[in-house]
């Protein structure tokens, strides 16, 4: 059986200096492999459908087209539809963020991360494990949820679930991972894994951050559920 290769991975900044940073960052790691970089949104998405990376660290402000409109072109095309995006900011706090989230982010990293850090958020989204554990990213999504209305159709999609993909659905929410959503429902993680699929596909949202958003959104899951 032949191993899985790295991570490969397309870094897009306008700043050289903060790519040639992250690179060197990575490429201590004999799992991670930068294939290409971007100092704009534009090359960016040429890069992203060109090579298929498995993870984009996104910048969100740059000239021309930005990593928001970016990232939603990329989420938006089926030919990408293997590649997660990670937003860089410099904030953990960042509005501009949630609506990258919204827009098909699977999870964000700010810039002065650790380097243990960066490459575990590399992996985690490469492996389509969102970033959505640290309480800050759902104090985030909880903020900014609060002002924005949901599409009446996400709460009808939502009210169309069954009950127990409501509860698979608000646990998933509140960050859980399968393995948590399993002990609490007392099934197996590959059951768990199962519904979270079925209602990703049923919301048609690409990843386990659109979930977080929608629940959030919707009310499903409120600030202070969890204990978070």
């Amino acid at each position: 059986m032949t191993a899985p290769g790295p991570i490969r991975v397309v870094l897009a900044d306008d700043q050289a200096l903060v790519r040639a940073g992250i690179r060197v960052l990575l490429e201590t790691r004999p799992d991670l492999v930068v294939v290409g970089e971007a100092g704009d949104g534009e090359t960016a998405l040429a890069l992203v459908r060109a090579l298929r990376p498995d993870v984009v660290l996104m910048d969100i402000r740059m000239p021309g087209l930005d990593g928001l409109a970016a990232t939603a072109r990329i989420a938006a095309d089926p030919a990408c539809g293997a590649t997660r995006v990670v937003m860089l900011t410099t904030f953990d706090l960042d509005e501009y963020v949630f609506e990258a989230l919204r827009r098909g982010a699977a999870g964000f990293l700010v810039k002065n991360s650790e380097p243990d850090e960066l490459a575990r958020g590399v992996r985690a989204a490469a492996a389509g494990d969102a970033l959505l554990a640290p309480g800050v990213t759902r104090r985030l999504i909880a903020e900014y949820a609060a002002r924005t209305k949901p599409a009446p159709a996400a709460a009808a999609a939502i009210a169309a679930l069954t009950e127990r993909e409501r509860q698979v659905l608000t646990l998933a929410g509140a960050g859980l991972s399968n393995a948590d959503i399993a002990a609490r429902l007392l099934v197996s993680p590959l059951t768990a894994k199962t519904h979270v699929s079925r209602i990703m596909g049923k919301l048609s949202v690409r990843d386990r951050a659109g979930l977080v958003v929608l629940a959030y959104e919707t009310g499903l899951v409120r600030p202070g559920w969890l204990g978070e």
